[in-house]
């Protein structure tokens, strides 16, 4: 028996036809749509050891470097689903772990999260997301959403959006639908008229999709398609994103 290829599959879900005259806002991703997340994670965890290291020496020595605390904080996620939604609080459980098991002292968990915290916000934007966020923010209301604990105003990038929604604050993430519709009544427009940006292609493209969205995919590394519905558009960087809506 014959198994269809990708391409095959794809073409029995054709991607929707991207309408730009029906875009009254714009949501947006943040990691890894605007910046890369993971060089800013290694950073924010690198300056927790230093931290630890001088108030929590135990600690610092047990969780010697960033893969023992990532593999702490992954265990986290095991043993609280329920805080699946709120990455701070899955770090600041995570550290406070760390110190009980290594018998330091566990109520620095808490400054120990607002050092990482002030590093986390500390992002490298990509070169060209400035002059999207400008471009889209001129021509539409946009709304930041995303799963993840960047604060858009630490970040200094808080003046193009008129709302910022998260999966903690909302208390549930994306792709869930209802996410998705609360980024729609924060700039009073309704779901099918709001058009979603974003790298993930479940949390994200199809999340959007699901809530009635159109959605445009980026796309940077050229991965496959991995769903059967497709958005409307996919984009390889934010600068092809502004030429699609131009």
């Amino acid at each position: 028996m014959l198994v269809p290829s990708l391409d095959a599959h794809q073409a029995s879900h054709p991607a929707p036809v991207l309408d730009v005259g029906r875009i009254r806002a714009i949501s947006i991703d943040l990691d890894d749509t605007l910046w890369p997340i993971w060089p800013t994670i290694a950073k924010a965890e690198e300056v927790l050891l230093q931290w630890l290291a001088l108030h929590a020496p135990a600690t610092a020595r047990l969780f010697a470097n960033t893969e023992a605390l990532r593999a702490i904080r992954n265990q986290m996620v095991n043993l609280r689903p329920d805080l699946e939604h709120d990455l701070s609080a899955l770090r600041r459980e995570s550290i406070r772990m760390a110190l009980v098991q290594a018998g330091d002292e566990p109520t620095l968990a808490e400054p120990a999260f607002d050092v990482f915290f002030d590093q986390r916000q500390r992002v490298q934007l990509f070169d060209d997301a400035h002059d999207t966020l400008a471009f889209l923010s001129t021509r539409y209301p946009v709304v930041a959403l995303s799963n993840g604990n960047a604060d858009v105003h630490r970040v200094g990038i808080g003046h193009y959006f008129k709302a910022s929604i998260n999966a903690k604050d909302f208390g549930a993430p994306k792709p869930d639908v209802r996410i998705f519709q609360e980024a729609a009544r924060a700039v009073q427009v309704q779901p099918h008229e709001v058009l979603h940006v974003g790298d993930d292609a479940t949390a994200d493209a199809l999340g959007a999709l699901g809530a009635g969205m159109q959605a445009v995919w980026l796309n940077a590394s050229g991965q496959a398609w991995p769903h059967g519905a497709q958005p409307h558009a996919t984009v390889s960087s934010l600068t092809h994103l502004c030429r699609l809506l131009g």
